[in-house]
């Protein structure tokens, strides 16, 4: 039987998740918490073979906490299961030493099938964030020149209106070409922009 750990502020969908490991029969849930200080002090009792970990908790992030955990415990394996789809968070998570990534919109199958995978040591990506990479990969990002000078701009919290006033462009272009960017990083806003961009080292 794999022994899983299950690290998520929400208390429901802990449970939720603890009762889907248990009833199958290879896999069994030996610990539970619910913020990064409780996911210290249940390793120090138990480790599990593999910790379910969320990203987002009240007192930390379980990005951040990953390294420490691989560092102390090398033997757990950590699966990242949380709703954040981000291409920048799921590049963090995996450079953090996370060994796999799904989210929980998930099919319940394909979160039993990520337990088994890192539990035998093989890195494990949902469907979702798997098609993101091959996305990503079978289409190599390609800015323009106007393209990687619009984002240094954005970088430095420039405005539209400075931004057109240092490129000689109008307004509305800036705009268009702000939304071609979006569309080219996969993002929603300036902050998801930004944060796409840091992760594939743009800026």
């Amino acid at each position: 039987m794999i022994r899983v750990g299950i690290v998520d502020d929400h208390k429901i969908v802990a449970a939720g998740l603890e009762k889907l490991v248990n009833e199958t029969d290879v896999a069994q849930v030996v610990g539970v918490a619910h913020s990064v200080a409780g996911c210290r002090d249940m390793l120090e009792e138990i480790q599990p073979d593999v910790l379910l970990l969320d990203v987002s908790m009240p007192d930390g992030s379980g990005i951040d906490l990953c390294p420490k955990i691989k560092a102390k415990y090398p033997q757990v394996k950590v699966l990242m299961l949380t709703s954040y789809g981000e291409l920048a968070t799921v590049t963090c998570a995996l450079e953090a030493g996370a060994d796999g990534y799904v989210l929980k919109n998930s099919m319940p199958e394909e979160i039993l099938e990520g337990i088994q995978a890192v539990a035998s040591g093989a890195r494990f990506l949902c469907d979702e964030v798997n098609l993101m990479f091959k996305t990503r990969d079978d289409n190599p990002l390609e800015l323009t020149r106007r393209e990687y000078s619009l984002l240094r701009l954005i970088a430095e919290n420039r405005t539209n209106a400075e931004i057109a006033d240092r490129l000689c462009l109008g307004y509305e272009t800036v705009k268009s070409y702000r939304k071609n960017l979006n569309a080219k990083l996969g993002a929603h806003n300036t902050v998801q922009l930004l944060q796409n961009a840091k992760a594939l080292k743009l800026v």
